[in-house]
């Protein structure tokens, strides 16, 4: 795969993820399928206090990700690091195999590919149903109204949030919690491509510079306004 092929893939995913056109399956790895079948459900009542609780602890968080994506028999990784904050604050940043960084303060979402010099600029809606990306950056109730909820297994910090308008982008979105921390985000978008997110030296609710949600263009940059 090329590096230019590689950008475009990169950009296409992180603004799936971050649009809401990317979605979370249920899909970890065959063995979770086996466990999850054979598991008892909560209640849809109390995965949704559940998620919420979880998520309303979740005030900030920081860490290095790797992302895999699959479509066609072609897979893509990705790394890099990423940064959440209330209310609906987002830094999504590539590091390997090209540079390239996404910021979204809530209104307005940057794109901007640093070997290109260049950079687009989009209005982001507030919607948590419609950026699903910045789960961890919203309100839990707002979730809960964009969003059907379900935990598989009762007994584990798994949920599947699949989205309540007939108009959505996505099919559904799954987050598994370890230690009260997402660490892992696994989406499957309407064009066929499954996305695995997996996060590591996760730290949460520091205090994240304003900065890290701010963007300015660098001097010389082509900027494209959508």
């Amino acid at each position: 795969m090329t590096m230019t092929t590689q950008r475009s893939t990169f950009k296409a995913v992180a603004l799936r993820t971050v649009l809401g056109v990317a979605s979370a399956a249920a899909v970890i790895a065959p063995m979770a399928y086996s466990t999850v079948a054979q598991a008892a459900p909560a209640s849809t009542q109390v995965a949704t206090k559940n998620l919420n609780k979880l998520l309303s602890n979740t005030k900030s968080m920081s860490a290095n990700f790797s992302q895999t994506t699959k479509a066609g028999g072609k897979t893509t990784k990705f790394s890099g690091s990423m940064a959440v904050a209330r209310p609906n604050q987002f830094r999504w940043e590539s590091k390997s195999p090209a540079e390239q960084l996404i910021v979204a303060n809530g209104n307005t979402l940057w794109i901007y590919d640093k070997d290109l010099a260049q950079a687009t600029k989009q209005s982001v809606s507030n919607q948590v149903g419609d950026t699903p990306a910045l789960l961890l950056s919203g309100d839990p109730k707002q979730i809960e109204r964009n969003f059907n909820i379900s935990q598989p297994d009762a007994g584990k910090n798994y949920y599947v949030l699949t989205p309540k308008s007939s108009n959505a982008a996505f099919k559904n979105l799954s987050i598994s919690f370890n230690g009260g921390k997402p660490v892992m985000m696994v989406l499957n978008d309407n064009i066929g491509q499954t996305t695995s997110i997996r996060f590591s030296g996760i730290e949460m609710n520091k205090k994240i510079s304003a900065s890290k949600f701010s963007f300015t263009p660098p001097a010389g940059t082509d900027v494209i306004e959508q």
